[in-house]
């Protein structure tokens, strides 16, 4: 009844896809944590020098309203899943990367920053390797049992 009828392809998750969407919350997590951080800063909630938004200099002044905004929205995108949620976090990360490397005189060093940074950048990256693998070793499988079913029939 069902023959000659067009299948559509199931999509199964397995153990790899739970694994990424794990990591891309908890990244998610972490950078709503730093957009909390850069709005306490902001409305000068946080006592202490530099904390209040008219008594930052201007380079704060820029980078902490622009990560305030950024931060949420990237963590918005990775706990949706969003394609464009690891973009975002990429300019977060870029940003504060050029801000604690390129100029320490103006926002200090921080190193530790900066290594949190380039391993949660190698981690996206093997786990878009391992997908990649996985989607290439299948596409190769359905190829094979389609040459198959081909010589069979």
């Amino acid at each position: 009844m069902t023959e000659g009828l067009p299948t559509r392809a199931v999509f199964l998750p397995d153990r790899l896809d739970f694994s990424f969407a794990a990591f891309l919350r908890l990244v998610a997590c972490l950078c709503l944590l730093q957009g909390i951080f850069y709005w306490v800063r902001l409305i000068g909630y946080y006592p202490g020098d530099l904390y209040r938004f008219d008594l930052m200099p201007i380079h704060w002044q820029i980078a902490a309203a622009a990560l305030a905004v950024l931060f949420p929205f990237a963590a918005a995108g990775l706990w949706m899943l969003a394609s464009w949620g690891p973009i975002i976090w990429l300019l977060c990360a870029a940003g504060e990367i050029i801000m604690y490397a390129g100029f320490p005189q103006y926002f200090g060093n921080k190193p530790v920053v900066i290594v949190s940074y380039a391993l949660v950048a190698a981690l996206y990256c093997a786990f878009r390797a391992a997908l990649q693998i996985r989607q290439r070793r299948q596409a190769m499988q359905q190829a094979r049992s389609a040459a198959s079913d081909d010589a069979l029939g």
